[in-house]
């Protein structure tokens, strides 16, 4: 909660939702317009928005104050200040639910699962996550190793949360990989897997969770050492190869529980 209040202020400046990341998670949700969504740890509500522009009601469900405050108001999103572990919400009152990039922030997964499987009907539950044991492959690492550490700390193991998602659920959970596009308009954590500059903004790392955790230090030589090697060429010998590349598995992954 403290981390997310401390960088909701511009969040919405580099975290634009990406039209390409709502085609497939309503493509998966596989619901008829008119029908109501849940967007657990909604944030500034970036991806409410995104799914009530096309046709859907959406109930923004958002721990934090400050995120929600820098929420553009949209008249088929209904915001409810709530954790996922305590949502206010009936049984059965919701269609389906997403949850974007935000299952690794909750404080108890299982009690966040079980109540969102509550206040869903007969609908699907689509998570967007990333699969912890991929972070050591991404040359962002290279440069600022505490990424390696933060995740493997702060985010699920795909495998295991599939096992206790099924088991909390009783329903099936699969998992398809979400491949990058060079072009993101979400500059979430490996959003530059091509584009190694946009790290050097402060910006971009200021809506970026691990940047905003990382000792100054440990940031400032991680920083210095990129453009360093941006400036020489270094990066580009090591890594131009990905330049060619149309998509990149950096490790991101979505669970649909059906």
């Amino acid at each position: 909660m403290t981390l997310y209040n401390a960088i909701a202020q511009g969040y919405n400046q580099t975290r634009q939702p990406d039209p390409r990341i709502v085609d497939r998670l309503l493509e998966l949700l596989d619901l008829p317009q008119g029908n109501t969504i849940a967007d657990i740890g909604a944030g500034t509500g970036n991806y409410s928005n995104a799914i009530a522009d096309r046709g859907y009601e959406v109930i923004a469900i958002e721990p934090s104050g400050a995120m929600q405050r820098q929420a553009p108001s949209h008249q088929s999103v209904t915001w409810i200040q709530a954790a996922a572990e305590s949502i206010p919400l009936a049984d059965n009152t919701v269609d389906g639910a997403i949850v974007m990039l935000a299952l690794h922030h909750f404080h108890n997964i299982a009690a966040g699962i079980a109540q969102i499987n509550r206040i869903v009907a007969a609908g699907k539950i689509v998570i967007f996550a990333f699969e912890q044991n991929k972070i050591p492959d991404f040359w962002l690492t290279d440069y600022f190793p505490y990424f390696i550490q933060d995740t493997l700390k702060t985010f699920p193991s795909t495998v295991e949360i599939s096992q206790q998602i099924n088991q909390i659920t009783q329903k099936k959970v699969r998992v398809i990989p979400f491949f990058l596009p060079p072009n993101l308009s979400d500059n979430f954590a490996a959003a530059g897997w091509q584009k190694p500059e946009i790290y050097l903004d402060d910006s971009v790392r200021h809506g970026i969770s691990t940047f905003s955790k990382m000792p100054q230090n440990v940031l400032k030589t991680g920083i210095n050492k990129l453009a360093k090697d941006l400036s020489n060429g270094a990066w580009l010998n090591k890594y131009g190869y990905l330049k060619q590349q149309p998509n990149y598995d950096a490790g991101y992954r979505i669970l649909i529980i059906e």
